[in-house]
């Protein structure tokens, strides 16, 4: 017994020796995906014959040019829970690793995801909450903690987003979207975490694995939905694999690197180049950011697996993809249909940055543009990047012109027949790559009303980025650093703290009470979220539409004009009807429909019709 003993941990050490990664670390049974491509890797760790125990078969055995990775695909269909070992022997030489299929949570598969009836809070994790000051910093990582650096980790992790979710919950929000998570060793500016270095591993400075497990329970505890950050266009040059490639073309090689041209114009442009095309899909997104090859079917299975592994493992409710249409436009859907597949209600939402609605429209599932060339993206969602090109400018347009003033946002809905599923849009004025909208509009409240009652009453999913709730401004010219500020109260010493009403100055409190009153009755407003849409070309610069259903309607009027103003209601009879009253949701005020209707200059109206 104690010579077995002693093998067994003579075995144990070589294959810590010999085993440096194994990825997935472990799956479930009862998957969809059920041929399982494991990744081993080692030092010259191809050289082994491998074979598993428990009968499990194993379908096929793939190396490279590189020695130090092997591929093992196995057959886990209708097999059990349960613990197997591989077996790598070289010679007489040999060792194991224990691998582990986990039995899924009851009805994993048809999980639900955010829709239309969600509204979505987007946390710069960094600068969110330092609820674990320890965590700052780590010895296994690059860079320290330094929150006098805009650019640098300023120390909001995990931690702090649990610790605030009472805060969160209580602006109406049902839904959280934390910038990455996972680990980016890049030497500077990796607090933004969209060049990552280990996909399957949280970063030290936001937490561990098993801290973001609770962020989902907590979330869930509540009734909120936890959305990951996922990226499959890029890498960052520190990823471990990076440094040691399994083969020439994981990544897109010119040979080395070469920059995007970021035309994804040429995605679809029947009379693009091909030298173009290859540029804006192959280029890297920027020189520290390494360009996977989705093409490549390792890549690709990968990926697939990866993401598939997080939805499982921190029992995930959706994901947004960054860059999703700067990806090999094939595999990117593969891999889209693949997490689909096994998740029949799992929302993705693609970050497609375009100023047309039918370039963005391309890329939705089930897409007639796309179809025109038989091409499927499977993306259930994109984001309303037109709208917000609207919004950037029209409320300073104060004069209703032939182009300029609320005609912009009436225009941008006259597009929606473009799209295959108007319901799954992401709606939203800023974000965190972009000027912030009170520093757009001077902090003008009235202007950041009409955009909140807006995002809050369209169709679609809105989306509110952290702080805009209290007037946080941040001027992009100045650097990406002044869009993604601290939120005040979210670290030790803070003299204001904005998580509390009291810790709230009395302006960030009316930002504060307007929001969440709105987005609060918006959680309760089925008509706004599933309902249809009625809307009546603008005049004076007062723009006029209906979300209704068989049993409510609703009715919103945003003057954009300085003037008040005064019109009949006699022009919207045909979604008015028999209703004879209106309340507004934001003051209890009630109006007469049979008698015209007063609104002042620069402010909305949400009736609910009686």
């Amino acid at each position: 017994m104690k010579k077995i003993a002693l093998l067994s941990l003579l075995f144990t050490a070589v294959s810590f020796a010999q085993i440096q990664k194994m990825e997935p670390p472990f799956w479930w049974s009862d998957m969809n995906l059920s041929n399982v491509q494991i990744m081993f890797y080692g030092k010259n760790i191809a050289q082994n014959e491998v074979t598993v125990s428990n009968g499990i078969v194993i379908k096929d055995i793939q190396k490279t040019e590189n020695p130090n990775y092997v591929f093992v695909t196995i057959d886990t269909k209708n097999t059990p829970a349960q613990d197997f070992v591989f077996t790598f022997k070289n010679g007489k030489k040999l060792f194991t690793k224990k691998y582990s299929l986990k039995a899924r949570r009851a009805n994993s598969k048809f999980r639900k995801s955010y829709d239309s009836s969600d509204m979505i809070y987007l946390i710069m994790s960094d600068r969110f909450a330092n609820g674990n000051p320890n965590n700052d910093s780590d010895a296994s990582v690059t860079e320290k903690a330094d929150r006098t650096n805009p650019n640098g980790r300023h120390g909001g992790d995990i931690t702090g987003i649990i610790n605030n979710l009472d805060y969160i919950q209580s602006l109406g929000a049902t839904a959280v979207w934390p910038t990455p998570l996972c680990e980016d060793n890049d030497e500077r500016g990796s607090y933004h975490t969209y060049g990552q270095s280990d996909v399957y591993k949280i970063d030290p400075r936001f937490g561990t694995n098993e801290e973001y497990l609770k962020l989902s329970a907590e979330l869930h505890k509540r009734g909120m939905k936890n959305i990951l950050d996922y990226v499959t266009n890029h890498w960052g040059w520190q990823h471990w694999m990076y440094k040691d490639l399994p083969t020439y073309d994981w990544v897109h090689q010119f040979p080395g690197y070469s920059q995007s041209n970021y035309r994804m114009t040429t995605q679809f442009d029947s009379n693009a180049s091909a030298i173009d095309t290859k540029n804006c899909v192959d280029g890297w997104f920027v020189k520290s950011m390494p360009d996977l090859n989705q093409s490549n079917p390792l890549v690709l299975n990968y990926l697939t697996q990866n993401a598939i592994w997080w939805i499982e493992y921190a029992d995930l409710d959706g994901f947004r993809v960054d860059t999703y249409s700067y990806n090999d436009k094939e595999g990117i859907s593969k891999w889209t249909k693949a997490i689909t597949d096994e998740y029949p209600n799992f929302n993705i939402v693609g970050e497609v940055w375009m100023h047309n609605q039918a370039q963005m429209a391309y890329w939705q599932k089930d897409s007639k543009v796309g179809a025109i060339e038989s091409f499927n993206s499977h993306l259930p969602s994109v984001m309303d990047f037109t709208l917000y090109d609207a919004l950037g400018s029209v409320f300073n347009e104060d004069k209703g012109e032939w182009d300029k003033g609320m005609i912009k946002i009436y225009d941008n809905f006259t597009n929606d027949f473009l799209y295959p599923n108007i319901n799954n849009m992401l709606v939203f004025a800023e974000n965190h790559d972009t000027n912030r909208f009170n520093q757009m509009y001077k902090n003008d409240f009235k202007k950041y009303q009409m955009v909140m009652t807006l995002i809050a009453t369209i169709r679609g999913i809105p989306q509110l980025y952290y702080g805009s709730e209290i007037g946080m401004a941040g001027d992009k010219g100045k650097g990406d650093g002044d869009i993604r500020h601290d939120f005040p109260g979210g670290w030790n010493g803070d003299t204001n703290n904005a998580f509390t009403k009291s810790g709230r100055t009395e302006e960030q409190n009316k930002y504060f009470d307007f929001t969440s009153k709105l987005f609060n009755w918006r959680k309760t407003a089925d008509v706004v979220h599933f309902g249809k849409m009625m809307h009546y070309v603008p005049e004076n610069n007062v723009y006029v539409y209906f979300r209704y259903n068989e049993k409510e309607t609703v009715m919103v009027v945003i003057n954009n004009s300085n003037d008040k103003q005064t019109f009949k209601t006699s022009r919207f009879t045909e979604r008015i009807k028999n209703y004879t009253s209106g309340k507004d949701v934001l003051t209890n005020t009630s109006f007469d429909l049979k008698n015209d209707i007063a609104i002042e200059g620069k402010s909305v109206l949400i009736l609910e019709l009686k």
